[in-house]
């Protein structure tokens, strides 16, 4: 998703970016020329803003609300809070999703993913542990996870 709402901007940042080099190198000055300035960051702006829609109404809304996204439902899991085995309620998958996010720009997204591989009893990632949830197989649109 982030490939996606960030490639219209490329062509443009880069084409922006050349364009400031080049009038440097015109005018002959050692000049220091920033990555980011008003118009590239008005591109970053847009692209972290429909990264936080869409992960906010595709991951944390349903998760909240129906303790599953669409993808978790295809195959049958839904996310629980350990405490009561319920769904984890917004601010318990808004944790889960940013820390999943931090940590993937972090690059520790791959050990946080395979964290779960390895982790007993509950098979949680990282995200998971820290927001206090893990994921379940099966589970309805009741208030209650089966387990």
């Amino acid at each position: 998703m982030g490939a996606g709402a960030a490639f219209p901007f490329v062509g443009k940042a880069v084409d922006h970016i050349e364009a400031k080099v080049d009038a440097v190198e015109q005018a002959g000055v050692t000049q220091r020329v920033w990555l980011i300035d008003g118009t590239t960051g008005v591109y970053l702006a847009v692209v972290l803003g429909v990264l936080l829609a869409f992960g906010l109404l595709y991951e944390v809304l349903p998760t909240a609300r129906w303790g599953r996204t669409l993808g978790k439902k295809l195959f049958g899991l839904s996310v629980a809070n350990i405490e009561g085995h319920d769904r984890p309620g917004f601010g318990k998958s808004c944790l889960r999703w940013l820390v999943h996010g931090v940590l993937g720009v972090l690059v520790v997204g791959l050990v946080n993913v395979a964290w779960c591989l390895f982790d007993r009893p509950w098979r949680q990632c990282l995200h998971d542990k820290v927001a206090g949830t893990f994921v379940a197989k099966g589970g309805t649109g009741d208030s209650r996870i089966r387990l």
